[in-house]
């Protein structure tokens, strides 16, 4: 049976199919970005013991991170304009590989701020790949499948998210690590000598992150790319940035959306972060064995992933959401009420249904923007800021009631609530579009 020719829409968005090994290479860019993200988590617990932090204080890891996503978003929509998604995903790699190297110089000062940094910089690294990655998904075949194939791209998330915390937890926690209460019991001499032996450990995976985003970048830049970025008529009359913010300020759907992609990401940041944090207080164990219940939200993430990509096909995306939204709030009030281990596990099961929420959400809002397509999405990856926000309130409520982290649950319960609102004005108000196809470019 012959392949049909590559075709785009008439105006020059979608595709008439998929290219399957672009679009291969695009989904591995969603394991890249998780596996930075999904460290972060680890980085929690090894930072707050090596510099002995408050939790407010570790939750500076996500502010950190989710900020550089926040000031850089909208500048790499400016690129995809200017160029292309293909260039705006080669800069985004250029960009991560600096802030992993940027962790060398950071661990021989042993200064927190000096990691920050190089956390900010990985994560404008990202923005710069997730404003080209997410909508570039949406647009890689016919428009009709376009959430369905965002939602395929972040199957390949939680892969990344289990190896970054595999590798960054067996790295950089090790058995013989001295606890918090040992450490403050030392000389000031020995526990530097300590705390110093825990920073280097931080080294090695960012090490091998370097070597993978190298190889990341040689194929992605040999390989030919649909450009999607509208026809000739279009990019003509294409207008410009501070008209599209005119026009998505004023469509509330897509004001809506951001806001439940803000709470999204802030709920599920903040359910990953503390996790560790949840299990040790709970279980009465270390970090390293803690670091299980961590590894086991991501396959848990990775199968909610896989039964919502089955729903799909019967149920609209919206209904999906919505469901999964309505079973997150039930096992979020199960790990905030019940004081026993079985509360971590709940806390666990959360990730199920966290599985298909931000591609959900990034294709229910981004869904018939037209040529505000590209502002839309970068607008949506700036809402990742709310990894950055969220958690800094559950740290608030964690130390205003003496270390309990089952009680700073309730702020991604309360993100919920709102994300399942969204979701059922989008069931009530669907949109859907289908149009022919014409000839297609590549970059």
């Amino acid at each position: 049976m012959t392949t049909p020719a590559l075709q785009q829409s008439p105006d020059g968005f979608y595709l008439n199919r998929t290219p399957w090994f672009a679009f291969l290479l695009l989904c591995c860019c969603f394991a890249l970005w998780a596996a930075a993200a999904s460290m972060n988590d680890v980085l929690i617990a090894h930072f707050k013991k090596a510099f002995l932090l408050s939790d407010v204080q570790t939750s500076f890891v996500q502010s950190a991170f989710y900020l550089g996503y926040f000031f850089v978003a909208i500048p790499a929509a400016m690129v995809v304009r200017r160029f292309s998604y293909k260039t705006t995903i080669l800069i985004g790699l250029v960009l991560y590989m600096a802030g992993c190297s940027l962790f060398f110089p950071a661990a021989s000062m042993a200064k927190y701020g000096m990691f920050l940094m190089a956390l900010f910089v990985i994560a404008a690294g990202l923005a710069f790949l997730e404003t080209a990655c997410n909508t570039y998904s949406t647009l890689m075949g016919p428009r009709e499948t376009g959430t369905r194939r965002l939602n395929i791209s972040q199957t390949f998330h939680p892969f990344g998210a289990m190896t970054g915390v595999y590798v960054g937890s067996f790295v950089m926690f090790k058995d013989t690590d001295a606890t918090t209460e040992q450490l403050t019991q030392m000389s000031a001499s020995e526990a530097a000598i300590q705390q110093l032996q825990m920073i280097q450990s931080t080294l090695l995976p960012y090490k091998w992150m370097i070597a993978v985003l190298i190889l990341m970048f040689v194929l992605i830049a040999f390989t030919k790319f649909p450009a999607c970025k509208g026809n000739v008529q279009t990019q003509v009359k294409s207008s410009s940035i501070g008209q599209s913010l005119s026009r998505l300020w004023r469509n509330p759907r897509f004001t809506f959306g951001v806001l439940a992609q803000f709470l999204y990401v802030g709920a599920q940041v903040g359910v990953w972060s503390f996790t560790i944090r949840l299990a040790m207080q709970m279980g009465g164990m270390n970090e390293r064995s803690a670091s299980w219940f961590l590894l086991t939200t991501f396959a848990a993430y990775f199968v909610g992933k896989m039964v919502a990509n089955l729903l799909m096909r019967k149920m609209s995306p919206a209904k999906v959401l919505a469901i999964y939204g309505v079973l997150t709030i039930v096992l979020l009030a199960y790990t905030i009420l019940v004081p026993n281990i079985s509360a971590v596990y709940a806390a666990v099961g959360v990730s199920i249904f966290l599985g298909p929420c931000w591609p959900t959400i990034y294709g229910l809002t981004i869904d018939g923007l037209g040529e505000d397509t590209g502002v839309g999405g970068s607008l949506l990856v700036m809402s990742i800021v709310g990894g950055g926000v969220m958690p800094i309130f559950q740290g608030l409520l964690s130390d205003a009631t003496h270390g309990n982290m089952q009680i700073a649950y309730t702020v991604p319960l309360l993100c919920f609530v709102v994300i399942v609102a969204y979701a059922i004005k989008c069931m009530r108000d669907p949109l859907s579009a289908k149009a022919p196809v014409g000839a297609v470019t590549a970059s």
